[in-house]
């Protein structure tokens, strides 16, 4: 079960669930089939301000938009465009620190300063241009790419890579990371499924990160997320042809 998305940065110390209750695996299968990531195993995106909640709806007017947010308040962020109804989603993981003999677990931003949200163009706009309240918010551009006035459009995120993305990390593991590809020593291209663990349907590339066996989930034109250690056991090659 994942935990829903909440500003607030204190965690109170429970034993944090990794798997997702509609996501499956059979053990065993040399091929499992493919993980459907329903509606609903996305966290609610919430407002710690407010209360408000907003649940994760396929349209097919919205895409994934990724917003820059300056100094730090992807949090404040994220309540405005929720309390206005947009869902959002901030990629977190859990920090442990001690203070004064005591285990304190906080909650901190995986990707520096952005912010996914998934909305209209013209709400993306709105929001980017027109919203004095959240002046600090910007589009993250795609420098990969221009439009017709050979300009670079705001970058979105497909909806494939963005499943696997909120997969892969909302379930806040401490051991989560964004690196970039120096940081990974892949091992050849193939495509992999884990099948058991806390990161259980999670599909990506094996590589050795920070001296482990991880899977790696690219986000095109910002970086890669990699999992906790993941056992050879745990993984089954995905036939892509």
């Amino acid at each position: 079960m994942c935990i829903p998305q909440k500003s607030s940065n204190f965690v109170p110390d429970f034993k944090i669930m990794g798997t997702l209750s509609n996501v499956t695996t059979r053990r065993g299968e040399s091929n499992p089939p493919s993980v459907r990531f329903a509606p609903d195993a996305f966290p609610e995106a919430k407002s710690s301000k407010t209360g408000v909640s907003v649940k994760y709806a396929p349209a097919p007017d919205k895409r994934w938009y990724v917003f820059r947010v300056s100094y730090g308040r992807e949090d404040k962020a994220s309540d405005y465009l929720v309390e206005d109804g947009t869902y959002t989603y901030v990629a977190k993981k859990i920090v442990e620190k001690y203070v004064k003999g005591k285990r304190k677990r906080y909650l901190q931003t995986l990707v520096p300063n952005l912010l996914f949200a998934y909305t209209t163009e013209e709400k993306a706009e709105e929001y980017v241009n027109n919203t004095p309240a959240i002046s600090y918010l910007s589009y993250y551009y795609n420098h990969f790419e221009q439009d017709n006035n050979e300009k670079n459009p705001p970058l979105t995120v497909s909806d494939e890579e963005m499943n696997r993305f909120v997969l892969a990390t909302c379930n806040m593991n401490k051991h989560l990371l964004f690196v970039q590809p120096s940081q990974c020593h892949f091992k050849g291209g193939e495509q992999v499924r884990v099948i058991d663990g806390p990161f259980a349907g999670v599909e990506g590339r094996v590589a050795r990160v920070a001296g482990q066996q991880r899977v790696v989930i690219a986000l095109s034109n910002i970086g890669l997320i990699s999992t906790a250690y993941i056992p050879t056991a745990f993984l089954r090659h995905i036939d892509t042809d």
